[in-house]
């Protein structure tokens, strides 16, 4: 099911064209850029566990929306599309390195890992790892919801998904954080 947030004041047979999308855009682009940067980098860094590619990766959602700002800047909640944006880019970038991964290893014939940053020794860094070692739409669920304290249904607004959906994966992240944190859950998880 693919929901498309409808722009603002957009009435049931009012047509989307190029021209109807600039009259409905309210906010200036540079504007919601310094108002979502930082949060969304923060996310995509809890998907990608990467500080550099975490960058990257809002920049190019961000590059997405100002190239379609006329019609992403008339939406609702641009905010959703851009972070829906940096989830599914960080899905991507994870299947092309291990696409990669795969490919040298059968060329080279051995693995070798590394590391671009160093591991910080924190309670949050053990999390947020345990976060990325999740299915991909268990982390996106579990970081839009713990790292920026989103309810359910802007989730779901976010990975275009039901609200059932996101409680599916929010349960099943939370049990499988817990296991590998070793933490006793309530009857409430």
């Amino acid at each position: 099911m693919t929901v498309r947030p409808r722009p603002r004041g957009a009435g049931p047979d009012e047509a989307d064209t190029p021209s109807s999308y600039a009259l409905r855009a309210t906010e200036p682009f540079d504007r919601f850029y310094e108002r979502e940067y930082r949060s969304v980098v923060g996310l995509a860094y809890a998907l990608s566990g990467s500080r550099a590619a975490s960058e990257d990766l809002a920049q190019e959602a961000f590059i997405a929306a100002h190239r379609n700002w006329e019609r992403v800047g008339s939406y609702d909640k641009p905010e959703a599309w851009v972070r829906r944006v940096v989830s599914n880019l960080s899905v991507s970038r994870f299947r092309k390195r291990a696409s990669e991964v795969k490919a040298l290893t059968r060329l080279a014939g051995f693995w070798r890992e590394s590391s671009p940053l160093p591991e910080l020794p924190s309670e949050a860094e053990e999390f947020w790892s345990s976060v990325r070692k999740l299915p991909k739409r268990q982390a996106q669920v579990v970081a839009l919801h713990y790292l920026e304290d989103r309810p359910v249904s802007e989730i779901a607004e976010i990975l275009e998904c039901s609200p059932n959906t996101v409680k599916v994966h929010l349960h099943k992240g939370r049990r499988r954080l817990a296991d590998r944190l070793d933490i006793q859950m309530g009857g409430d998880a």
